[in-house]
């Protein structure tokens, strides 16, 4: 591998001591959590939020995620009638002990209640109902799950059933959980709605909403809520105000009113610490290097991408970009030519590495100029 170097782009001056910048980085006590910017999908801060991780009943938004794609598709309609299996009561039912929308066994159920029965009430009865109705059995519609996800984006993600209970295989990292809320909101405008309703009731029995932001946090509008002994309590969430979208994933909580304390924090946070901020626009030059043997002397570096960042405003002047390149480069060269990456650190943040490409054509010298430039190199000139 060609050595590289590094030219310090930008690297704000350090104003506080090591431990006074210690201080000021944003903090959580949940296990695994992320803060997402929906319109640019930036990522505002993250903690251990790439690595699989157990998502107990926020599981369910997958779940949802695929009832709206099989309605979509025409495959199912929000009055298809599912029939409550035996299979489905026994484990999702009252007598489980689990999260229920106290399905009657034997009973057609439409899918439009059932998807309230499993947004609104969690229900582990009307996950399995609609899981057996679509696929056959849960065990295909995990399959079908996984299949999804797969073709999502979703790299982390494993699933095992459609509940959610806890099952040593069935995981998936807060940070995809973050990708999947953000397709749902973005991709099913017509049922998001559901995740904001605050109560249901079925077989005469009335349940809230388990969302703990509905109500309390202006602006909040879904999505799940998770819990198993092995994952710990956790929360997907989303709000919006004044134009502006956070999604908030995080799990490994004690309690349910710790989850609810450090969902509103995390969510107050999401808007008032954070910020994404534009680095370059697509297509802007980002450095220049030399060119070796080329008809021309440099080459602009560019991204295809525009490139924002966001972090918690205390960080700003902890921000640091870097261009690392070959330490030579020799023509020819072509426009699109992978050359390097722009490396991005920030604290609280995975460290970013964008790929940097050549923005022009470079062709080589003639045998003639390449000669004359060679002994230039070797004896100076």
């Amino acid at each position: 591998m060609r050595p590289l170097i590094v030219i310090l782009i930008f690297a704000a001056a350090l104003f506080w001591s090591a431990s006074a910048s210690a201080k000021q980085n944003f903090e959580t006590i949940a296990d695994h959590a992320i803060i997402m910017d929906y319109e640019t999908g930036a990522i505002l801060y993250e903690k251990d939020a790439r690595e699989p991780a157990y998502p107990a009943s926020m599981t369910k938004i997958m779940t949802a995620e695929l009832v709206f794609n099989q309605i979509r598709s025409g495959a199912i309609n929000m009055d298809t009638e599912f029939v409550v299996s035996e299979n489905a009561w026994r484990k999702g039912g009252a007598a489980s002990g689990g999260s229920t929308m106290f399905l009657e066994l034997g009973s057609s159920v439409r899918v439009e209640d059932l998807l309230r029965g499993v947004i609104v009430q969690s229900g582990n009865d009307a996950c399995i109902v609609l899981a057996e109705g679509i696929a056959g059995s849960e065990a295909a519609f995990a399959n079908m799950m996984n299949a999804h996800a797969r073709d999502i984006g979703l790299e982390t993600a494993f699933f095992k059933n459609s509940t959610g209970l806890h099952h040593p295989e069935h995981v998936i990292s807060l940070y995809d959980l973050a990708k999947l809320a953000h397709r749902t909101i973005s991709d099913y405008e017509e049922f998001y709605p559901l995740y904001a309703e605050r109560k249901f009731t079925w077989n005469k029995t009335t349940q809230g909403n388990r969302n703990p932001l509905l109500g309390r946090f202006d602006g909040a509008d879904g999505l799940k809520t998770g819990y198993t002994s092995a994952s710990g309590y956790g929360l997907v969430a989303s709000a919006e105000r004044g134009g502006t979208r956070r999604i908030v994933a995080f799990n490994g909580l004690d309690s349910k009113g710790e989850r609810s304390r450090e969902g509103l924090r995390l969510m107050q946070a999401a808007f008032d610490g954070f910020k994404v901020y534009d680095l370059y626009s697509s297509g802007s030059v980002i450095a220049q290097m030399d060119v070796f043997m080329g008809k021309a002397q440099t080459v602009d570096l560019v991204a295809d991408q525009p490139i924002r960042i966001g972090l918690a405003r205390a960080n700003r002047n902890d921000l640091s970009v870097k261009v690392e390149m070959p330490a030579e480069l020799a023509a020819p060269i072509t426009s699109g030519q992978s050359i390097g990456h722009l490396l991005i650190t920030a604290p609280g943040l995975a460290d970013q590495k964008i790929p940097l490409k050549a923005a022009n054509d470079v062709k080589r010298k003639s045998a003639f100029g390449r000669a004359g430039e060679a002994l230039v190199k070797m004896f100076g000139g």
